[in-house]
């Protein structure tokens, strides 16, 4: 997705991960009056620059930097010298956002950042890449994962020293039994953790540092294994893609060939038993 000559907004927020919203629009000139919003929100811009004003700063916002805006506050971000500009915004609910720093200390109201503008062209692209991500990915435990592990790092940045929590984690085996069964079914983190009663970041967290890779990764590659058994048994690369969980043949041929070199055909053509 990429400039164009029309204007146009796109919106998008996936029901099964309720607490998400994302915005694009491409080539604006459209200009905001003074406003607020109750959600936490991370925005940047593509192409253009924007007069960006929030709790009394003002500043210009070029690609290369984000801007944080907390709950509640006053903020406009209009084009610059009535130009026109293309534009990302993450918008995130309050609670999720609580629950998220409650995984990393010991809070019980959400934190606000304490800075508005933050330049770091790491950190830009990531959110451009993590925003695409979200909107074009299908895969639940991949639009969650992509979009916590970007704010988790806002958040440590922007938001100060807190305590943090220390804790272990006795749920990394209930969560490994969870991921290799019904790999059919759509899975986000927060179905898991309300299943095992623990927060879903701190779950996610002691996940990754037990078995190395995310949830995601972890189930992509419980789905390749038992594709490899389909296969085995003689079951066409079609219906295997759907018996474990992939979205359409070209998604499982994709993953299967990059964890194995081969294609679903080629693994079940050269498989001696």
């Amino acid at each position: 997705m990429g400039p164009c000559d029309m204007s146009e907004s796109i919106f998008f927020k996936d029901p099964e991960l309720p607490f998400v919203e994302c915005r694009y629009s491409v080539n604006s000139g459209r200009h905001y009056k003074t406003h607020l919003h109750r959600r936490f929100s991370i925005g940047a811009i593509d192409r253009g620059e924007v007069a960006y004003q929030v709790a009394g700063e003002s500043s210009l916002l070029k690609p290369g930097s984000l801007a944080l805006i907390n709950p509640d506050v006053l903020h406009a971000c209009n084009p610059a010298a009535r130009g026109k500009r293309s534009y990302f915004v993450l918008y995130l609910e309050v609670d999720w956002c609580l629950q998220l720093q409650q995984s990393l200390w010991q809070v019980d109201h959400f934190v606000p950042v304490q800075t508005v503008l933050l330049t770091d062209d790491a950190l830009y692209q990531q959110y451009i890449t993590m925003m695409h991500r979200f909107m074009y990915t299908r895969d639940l435990l991949v639009r969650e994962d992509a979009v916590m592990e970007f704010v988790e790092q806002i958040f440590r940045r922007c938001c100060g020293r807190k305590k943090i929590i220390q804790t272990s984690c006795s749920q990394v085996l209930e969560l490994k039994k969870i991921l290799h069964s019904n790999l059919e079914v759509p899975l986000t983190l927060n179905q898991v953790a309300e299943e095992l009663q623990v927060n879903p970041y701190t779950l996610l967290r002691h996940f990754k540092a037990e078995i190395g890779i995310t949830p995601h990764a972890y189930r992509l590659n419980c789905r390749i294994e038992h594709a490899r058994q389909l296969l085995q048994r003689g079951v066409e690369p079609g219906q295997v893609a759907l018996e474990s969980g992939f979205f359409d043949q070209s998604h499982f041929h994709r993953h299967f060939k990059a964890m194995t070199t081969v294609t679903p055909r080629e693994y079940q053509v050269n498989f001696v038993q």
